[in-house]
């Protein structure tokens, strides 16, 4: 589920600049600029990563935050290490 979920260009964007931010997290607030697109489809592709378990939602008032699931990336990262090693 969570290569699926990474198959999207969008997808992947969301999840590297997040991996690759010194924040800890992202608001939502500021995503659909960043990722040119609206936000019915922005919640669709956050929704879809939070459902693999790619990133977290907290809630913070009337905003939602993202941040990336590290557990999930080491269990990816240890995949295609052993696909790589084959």
């Amino acid at each position: 589920m969570v290569l699926k979920a990474l198959a999207d260009p969008v997808r992947l964007r969301i999840v590297t600049s997040l991996a690759q931010s010194e924040q800890d997290s992202m608001c939502a607030c500021s995503m659909p600029d960043t990722y040119g697109v609206s936000q019915p489809t922005l919640s669709h592709h956050l929704k879809k990563l939070v459902e693999a378990g790619v990133l977290r939602r907290e809630q913070r008032g009337n905003w939602a935050h993202f941040s990336i699931c590290p557990d999930t990336l080491v269990l990816l990262r240890d995949f295609i290490g052993g696909l790589i090693q084959s």
